[in-house]
């Protein structure tokens, strides 16, 4: 079993902390401001979530990120489209989804801001919690001329709907908070202050429950998110290599 001293300070983009009650609270950064997401926070999300889901003294994860936005920004810095370089990035895209829902106890998602990267990892927790501040976009993957098959493909048709989701990653557009409650991806808009606070208030009460009894709901709960991510990203992913490979040749060009 991992030791939460073992893993706590290992990370440069992810502060955790965690209350007696075995509450863990994720909070992703870039030096202390909002997360710029890299080829580095890539790869160490890998970890991070794999580290989290092997500790048995977590009881409840609470994912939230730092300043004005969950997760906004993109910089190349770190990415490779080159042949070898896509391979890492096809190993770490589906270990990183795989490792979320391998966290088996319930997952909350404190959405402190705009989400325009990776706005999957938010769906695939159990509880999600906004901002008026909050929107939500695919921004990166068409913004650079490359397909989306990372798993945002796969989790927003899931939730909001095939047509709805389709719409939303060829558009690139942008959900607020109050559009993405009406249609199910967000559970309640609180206002800043208040999101944090609620988001704990909720996971000590499921942490005060059976430690089985939630390991196994959450389980339970996203038997079908496995199966979806199984099938598709490995595809996915693989279809937006190419693409992105081309991009390449043709700037290279």
């Amino acid at each position: 079993m991992t030791n939460f001293s073992n893993y706590r300070d290992g990370f440069p983009n992810a502060r955790l902390t965690r209350s007696d009650s075995g509450v863990l609270e994720i909070a992703l950064h870039t030096d202390g401001n909002s997360l710029v997401f890299n080829g580095h926070t890539h790869k160490q999300f890998v970890d991070l979530f794999h580290d989290v889901g092997q500790d048995q003294d977590n009881r409840v994860v609470i994912l939230t990120g730092t300043g004005d936005a969950f997760m906004e920004e993109f910089s190349p810095d770190g990415i490779d489209f080159s042949p070898q370089g896509y391979n890492k990035i096809f190993r770490e895209g589906r270990k990183v989804l795989m490792n979320i829902l391998d966290i088996e106890v319930p997952m909350i998602s404190a959405v402190n801001g705009p989400t325009r990267v990776h706005s999957e990892y938010v769906l695939l927790t159990d509880i999600v919690l906004a901002t008026p501040e909050t929107v939500f976009q695919d921004k990166p993957h068409l913004g650079m001329g490359v397909t989306a098959g990372d798993g945002v493909n796969l989790m927003w048709p899931e939730v909001i709907g095939s047509v709805r989701g389709r719409y939303f990653i060829l558009t690139r557009q942008e959900l607020d908070a109050a559009t993405a409650k009406e249609w199910g991806a967000v559970n309640e808009v609180l206002p800043r202050e208040a999101l944090l606070p609620r988001a704990h208030e909720i996971a000590e009460t499921l942490a005060a429950l059976p430690n089985l009894t939630t390991s196994y709901a959450r389980i339970c709960l996203t038997q079908k998110l496995r199966r979806i991510i199984d099938e598709g990203v490995g595809y996915g992913l693989a279809l937006e290599g190419i693409s992105a490979l081309e991009v390449a040749r043709t700037q290279g060009a």
